[in-house]
């Protein structure tokens, strides 16, 4: 079996299992209507703090503002993830088996993202480039940690969740080509 372009032979370490490359998190390019929609959210939530006193809310306000911004037009690196005998290492973070409790998939911007539960409350992001590597990833967590078809959400995700369908969906604007009238032609009759 030939490896996919985001996947790699493990040759030099015997303790790897499994490893791929993918982007740190996943990233879709936006438009100016979210960028519009980010500042006109953080006006609003502004003025409401400001006439009711509390000023010193707007430097919260305005830096989670910057960065939804940054985090909005800047792609993520790509990194490497393993699944080891040990554990899973991700962005140079190793995670023990003994550490985590629990794993699932979902969907974002087009990708597939696996999220790793620890006993302690952690969770790390993964993005899973395609379905052969979540296959073979699935298959290899599951001897080690528990597999979720369907978490439970929690505030948090909930919360997620409402943000993220009140944010616009970003339209791909089609310039239709330009072709220029010349008033030297007559008008051509069309009938009905």
């Amino acid at each position: 079996m030939e490896p996919s372009p985001s996947s790699y032979p493990i040759e030099d370490n015997p303790q790897v299992l499994f490893a791929w490359k993918a982007p740190l998190r996943a990233y879709k390019k936006r438009g100016m209507n979210v960028l519009r929609f980010y500042i006109s959210l953080a006006i609003l939530l502004s003025l409401i703090v400001f006439f009711f006193g509390d000023r010193i809310l707007l430097i919260p306000i305005w830096a989670v503002l910057f960065l939804f911004y940054t985090l909005t037009i800047t792609p993520p690196p790509e990194v490497e993830n393993k699944l080891t005998k040990f554990g899973v290492e991700t962005a140079g973070i190793t995670m023990r088996w003994e550490t985590l409790s629990h794993f699932y998939f979902f969907k974002r911007f087009g990708f597939t993202i696996l999220v790793i539960v620890g006993h302690a409350y952690f969770t790390s992001y993964m993005v899973i480039p395609n379905e052969e590597i979540k296959t073979r990833v699935k298959q290899l967590l599951s001897e080690h940690i528990l597999y979720q078809d369907k978490p439970a959400k929690n505030l948090t995700d909930v919360l997620i969740d409402w943000l993220s369908r009140l944010m616009p969906d970003d339209e791909e604007v089609v310039k239709q080509p330009f072709h220029p009238v010349s008033f030297s032609q007559k008008p051509q009759h069309s009938s009905l």
